[in-house]
């Protein structure tokens, strides 16, 4: 008799959500006017790509239930519904439910059971607001002032902004600040890593998470974003980062396949080398100018330990590697071409973009012109 009434209790607790172990989280919900729609469940993970979890097609009650296994760190997922996608994080064996509809899936929803999900929610709709603002002054029929766009779009970030410090500079250590830190538009961060302003913020959502995850790999990439904007807006002030003793990286890392898809990674190339990591089309008109500039600076200064870490942005693999064969220097390519979340990060937001990293690693700068290089270069050497 006993047996039989754990059974029964079991079985009661699978009809309202399952019998959950200790190390699992539910993610739950109903979607109306949705059926026969397929919803999809996707972790997204530091470098901005997206890990497909699980999937269900909804039926007409629009009822979803997800189980998961708990990661160590908080963890970033998304609900996709078409094209429309919802923001949440899990950082504990947590049950989250989701009331939405198909028609506004990802902005008129309700979520319960997690509080970092609602701050999400607020963040991810300021971005939206601000995006919107941005594309339709950009969109407009009529021809306006530059000086009024520019007034538009700073007012649209600066709205955004508003929203996002209150989690940033509020809770630090929390997801949302990570989240709210981290938002791009046209893919491009938000918050400018080459202003002394922001600048503040990276360092203060990656002091809290080193000091409380230290070991994640969040904790290391703000921990680099956080080095960069400081090292490029420090002037005067030092750090204050929460350094290691192990040797820092004061350049976001990149890894990237060169032309026999062998993997190279930007920290090996700059060992002791002076490195100018140069963002790239090779389709455009001015490319082979452009080369043509790099390989006198290459010509005169490799010998002395500098080199060139070209990144080409192309859509057309086959056509960077007829050229890239014949350059000199170390030359990569990003498949995710004009959506490389690399270029994102590095903030680049033209074509070419040159980064000069000097020999010891220890300081990068952004170069405005490739004028300049020559004299950068002996600097950094």
């Amino acid at each position: 008799m006993k047996r039989f009434f754990i059974f029964i209790t079991c079985f009661s607790l699978v009809a309202i959500g399952g019998c959950e172990k200790a190390d699992t989280f539910v993610v739950r919900g109903v979607v109306a006017g949705a059926t026969g729609q397929i919803l999809y469940l996707e972790r997204t993970e530091v470098t901005s790509t997206v890990t497909a979890l699980d999937s269900i097609k909804l039926k007409a009650d629009g009822k979803f239930a997800f189980k998961r296994e708990r990661t160590e760190y908080p963890e970033f997922y998304r609900l996709r519904l078409n094209k429309q996608r919802i923001h949440f994080s899990i950082d504990s064996t947590e049950t989250v439910t989701f009331i939405a509809d198909a028609n506004n899936f990802a902005t008129s929803y309700t979520i319960e059971g997690s509080d970092n999900g609602k701050s999400i929610k607020e963040i991810a709709l300021a971005q939206l607001d601000a995006e919107q603002v941005i594309n339709k002054i950009r969109n407009a029929n009529k021809i306006i002032p530059d000086t009024t766009y520019e007034e538009c779009f700073l007012n649209a970030i600066k709205h955004y902004k508003e929203i996002a410090l209150k989690y940033i500079f509020g809770a630090p250590a929390t997801p949302t600040a990570y989240f709210a830190l981290l938002q791009q538009i046209d893919g491009k961060l938000i918050f400018d890593l080459y202003d002394r302003t922001d600048s503040k913020a990276y360092g203060a959502v990656a002091t809290s998470y080193n000091l409380y995850y230290p070991e994640s790999p969040k904790a290391q990439q703000l921990k680099q974003l956080a080095l960069l904007s400081q090292q490029v807006t420090r002037g005067e002030r030092k750090s204050q980062l929460d350094i290691s003793q192990a040797k820092e990286i004061y350049y976001i890392d990149i890894e990237l396949p060169d032309i026999i898809d062998k993997k190279i990674k930007l920290s090996d190339v700059a060992d002791n080398k002076a490195v100018l990591v140069n963002f790239t089309f090779y389709q455009q008109e001015w490319s082979s100018r452009f080369n043509m500039q790099l390989y006198e600076a290459y010509k005169k200064h490799n010998a002395e330990g500098f080199e060139i870490y070209q990144i080409s942005l192309d859509n057309d693999a086959h056509f960077w590697k007829n050229v890239a064969v014949n350059l000199p220097w170390i030359t990569v390519r990003d498949p995710n071409t004009i959506y490389s979340s690399i270029a994102a990060t590095y903030n680049v937001t033209q074509l070419p973009s040159l980064f000069l990293i000097n020999k010891k690693g220890n300081r990068m700068i952004r170069l405005d012109s490739i004028d300049t290089l020559d004299e950068e270069i002996k600097s950094a050497l």
